[in-house]
């Protein structure tokens, strides 16, 4: 194992044993756990695209509808990333804990994919994934690497193959209502665990932000992974400030060796 401070050390070490113990875990994570993939986040000071960009004025629905042309000028730097992403030792460590029976689902913020790629299984997309694109004009859905592929590559903008509209990457943009069936699922999710662990989000973003308070008012335990505070740290049993690319893989090999 990594080698730790004392009291994140103590603080895996309880968070594996609340992972042995546990019958329904559920994980809810955020950009912090892409970040260490090469995936910037959006509101770290400098680094996140929220500092470089207003995003009403380039990842809104209405700016989609109005000008697709700016959204996907704004997006062709992070489809790259997220195109050329692999999945970290956050990602590979969830997925052996669901292997293994230690994690009901994960619930994501994140459109990446990268849980996927590294073997999840019950993902619910929260804000939805870059894994399909839908038509403006006729609604029809599309896988996208045909699509995204070129559009990295070339800049090409996709349109629909069916009636030449621009397709839509189907993720949540500003304006838009999460997606009923993973928010529901969410939200029961949260309700019925009994140890939620959140990893790599700062917790500022509604309603996602209140998942946890689900979990809390019914019993259940919960563990924070974050580079920086959050609002929730005074009700977690544990708290780990630190690399959720580093600490989550330490965790997993403990409830391995238990």
């Amino acid at each position: 194992m990594k080698s730790f401070p004392a009291s994140i050390k103590d603080g895996i070490e309880f968070a594996a044993e609340l992972f042995s113990k546990a019958k329904r875990a559920v994980v809810l994570t955020g950009a912090g756990i892409s970040t260490p993939s090469g995936i910037p986040d959006f509101r770290s000071e400098g680094t996140g695209l929220w500092s470089r960009d207003e995003p009403m004025e380039v990842a809104s629905l209405n700016t989609f509808r109005t000008n697709p042309e700016k959204f996907y000028a704004w997006f062709h730097p992070l489809a790259n990333q997220i195109f050329e992403a692999k999945p970290n030792g956050a990602h590979l460590a969830l997925a052996e804990l669901e292997s293994r029976g230690h994690i009901r689902s994960i619930a994501t913020q994140n459109i990446d994919l990268l849980h996927q790629k590294a073997g999840s299984k019950n993902v619910i997309e929260l804000h939805g994934s870059l894994a399909t694109l839908s038509c403006t004009q006729c609604f029809q859905q599309v896988e996208s690497t045909p699509y995204l592929k070129p559009f990295v590559e070339k800049g090409e903008i996709p349109h629909c193959p069916h009636c030449g509209a621009v397709l839509k990457p189907d993720v949540i943009l500003f304006g838009e209502q999460l997606p009923q069936k993973a928010w529901f699922n969410a939200q029961r999710a949260s309700r019925e665990c009994d140890l939620m662990v959140v990893a790599g989000s700062s917790l500022e973003v509604l309603p996602v932000a209140g998942l946890p308070m689900q979990a809390l008012d019914r019993g259940a335990h919960l563990v924070i992974i974050n580079n920086s505070p959050t609002y929730l740290d005074v009700r977690a049993d544990s708290v780990l400030q630190g690399d959720v690319a580093d600490i989550i893989p330490a965790i997993a090999e403990l409830v391995g060796n238990g």
